[in-house]
C-alpha cells in the first residue's frame, strides 16, 4: 500500500512561482511512475505532467510546457512540480497520482492506483 500526500499549494499573483511536492510512503514507490493532474471548479480532472519511475522520461500538457517542470528524488520518495510564470487559468486543485505498472496511458486518470488528497493553487490577477 502506498500513500501519497501533496503540499506546496497557495495563493500567488500572476507571474509568480510555486513548487508542489508529492511525498509517498512505501519502499516500492521509487519504481512507480507519477503524474500531476489538476481540477478546476466545474471542470474535469486534467493531466498536467508525468515522470517515469527513473526520471528519464517526462511529459507535459501543452498549456504548461516551458513553465512547469516535473522532477523526482527517489531517495526521498518525492516528486516535485516546479510551476513558474503562473497564470489565472492554472488555478485548480492539484493532485499527485502514482502508477505501479508504468503504463503508457499516462494521460488517463484511470491508469493510476494511488491518489493524494490534493493541494489548492490559486493564481490571482
Amino acid at each position: 500500500q502506498v500513500h501519497v500526500v501533496e503540499s506546496g499549494g497557495g495563493l500567488v499573483q500572476v507571474g509568480e512561482s510555486l513548487r508542489l511536492s508529492c511525498v509517498a510512503s512505501g519502499s516500492t514507490y521509487s519504481r512507480y511512475s507519477t503524474s500531476w493532474f489538476r481540477q478546476a471548479p466545474g471542470k474535469e480532472r486534467e493531466f498536467v505532467a508525468h515522470i517515469s519511475w527513473s526520471g528519464a522520461s517526462t511529459n507535459y500538457v501543452d498549456s504548461v510546457r516551458g513553465r512547469f517542470t516535473i522532477s523526482r528524488d527517489n531517495a526521498e520518495n518525492t516528486v516535485h512540480l516546479q510551476m513558474n510564470n503562473l497564470k489565472p487559468e492554472d488555478t485548480a486543485v492539484y493532485f499527485c497520482a502514482a502508477d505501479p505498472w508504468g503504463s503508457s496511458k499516462y494521460l488517463d486518470p484511470q491508469t493510476y492506483e494511488y491518489w493524494g488528497q490534493g493541494t489548492q493553487v490559486t493564481v490571482s490577477s
